[in-house]
């Protein structure tokens, strides 16, 4: 095993949370764009569907009675409006396909991915339980950047991935493999938080911690549901607050509009008295930093 997976033996959840930092870097802590004098976001997240084939205990996914299975999925229509809106505004950021369901279980997952790739790189993160030769490939052909698999059952999965990537002769690169298969002592080797009071298994980190601290959540990046409704981040499993439609808006309107403004203003000040940020304990300062910048002195003005 001396040359597999994320880290070098033996094996350490915190060498994973590093590299899945790093990896974000480039894009989120660059300086932003801009559109009439607005920081404008880098980063957008859209959930697909709405079901996982997966119940993770730290993943909301777990609960039925939170977060259940309801298999409702995002539109081609959704992606061209999208799209079209996106590129009004000369977006150059990049696009994560996961959010709250497995997006390979999307039937135009590829499709999706190539339309989105026509403005931005498309990271796709996955449980990797549908891959195999022919979704590898179909991948690798296809206009996404990168493919990050999470790996649930054990360092066995590192070796078939492996294998798999070296017949098919795709590139290291182009595959992320992270070990997340370790048990709740070392935190499932994740950065466990609570999904905004939704979870709390694991050594969760104390929401009170985090009360006055600043959030750049809101300065970077949007997060769109299957029905276009988008909301705060990622951490909002329970879908507590819509920012707005963007098949009812421009999205640069709800990104610049009042709802959305409203909680940026708070959220960068460090106040964090809104529902549903007030029951949340994630450190919203890991990336955003010039996107910060350049609203705080949009602010100030």
């Amino acid at each position: 095993m001396s040359n597999i997976g994320h880290n070098k033996p033996p094996l350490d959840p915190k060498e994973t949370i590093l590299n899945n930092i790093n990896r974000k870097k480039p894009i989120l802590d660059r300086d932003p764009q801009f559109f009439k004098n607005v920081p404008i976001p880098s980063w957008i997240e859209l959930s697909l569907i709405d079901v996982c084939n997966r119940a993770c205990s730290f993943c909301p996914k777990s609960d039925d009675t939170i977060a259940p299975n309801t298999h409702q999925k995002m539109t081609m229509g959704l992606i061209d409006k999208l799209v079209n809106d996106l590129k009004k505004i000369n977006f150059k950021g990049a696009f994560c396909l996961c959010g709250y369901g497995e997006p390979m279980l999307h039937k135009q997952y590829l499709d999706i991915t190539n339309k989105l790739g026509e403005i931005g790189g498309v990271e796709i993160i996955t449980n990797g339980d549908l891959i195999n030769k022919k979704s590898l490939v179909q991948l690798y052909e296809s206009k996404a950047t990168k493919v990050i698999i999470s790996l649930y059952d054990g360092p066995e999965q590192i070796v078939k991935f492996k294998k798999l990537m070296k017949e098919l002769n795709i590139p290291e690169e182009f595959i992320i493999l992270r070990d997340r298969w370790y048990s709740d002592k070392i935190d499932y080797g994740v950065k466990l938080t609570n999904r905004v009071g939704t979870v709390q298994v694991g050594n969760q980190p104390n929401v009170k911690d985090y009360s006055k601290t600043k959030c750049f959540y809101t300065a970077y990046q949007m997060l769109i549901d299957w029905n276009g409704d988008v909301f705060l981040c990622p951490q909002d499993w329970q879908r507590r607050q819509t920012m707005g439609n963007i098949m009812q808006n421009e999205i640069f309107d709800i990104w610049n509009g009042p709802v959305l403004s409203k909680y940026r203003r708070r959220l960068l000040s460090g106040n964090r008295n809104l529902s549903p940020c007030n029951q949340c304990n994630a450190d919203g300062m890991v990336y955003g930093e010039r996107h910060f910048d350049a609203w705080e002195e949009k602010f100030n003005k």
